[in-house]
């Protein structure tokens, strides 16, 4: 679904290559399959998470299930003592993060091949 929806131009090595390790994964399911998708990790200096992956089918976004999957990492990064948990938010889900506490931290950015970003970031 991550490659699908947010790197079609990479292969899953490529992908798989971006993980850190001890990253935690969510999914959300309507009935059996699987609508949205995260994962967080630490990422570097003590107490810092990064979100990464966040992806969420057309047809179901707007309909709670990537709002269920930020929550869940989130709750799992407070749970480890995070300090900052930040993320690289493409534009169109800025309101998304917003919604889960996370703010505007950087000027827009391109990310090449795959458009527009902002950092975003939650302190804890």
């Amino acid at each position: 679904m991550r490659q699908a929806i947010l790197r079609p131009h990479e292969t899953l090595e490529e992908l798989a290559a971006h993980e850190s390790p001890g990253s935690f994964a969510v999914g959300a399911f309507d009935a059996e399959e699987l609508v949205a998708v995260g994962m967080i990790g630490p990422d570097g200096q003590s107490g810092v998470w990064r979100i990464r992956g966040m992806a969420t089918v057309a047809a179901v976004r707007g309909r709670g299930a990537g709002s269920a999957v930020l929550a869940a990492l989130l709750e799992h990064a407070t749970a480890q003592d995070a300090k900052r948990i930040w993320c690289n938010a493409r534009i169109a889900a800025r309101s998304l993060y917003e919604r889960g506490g996370l703010q505007v931290a950087s000027e827009e950015f391109d990310v090449p091949a795959i458009g527009p970003h902002y950092v975003m970031e939650r302190l804890l």
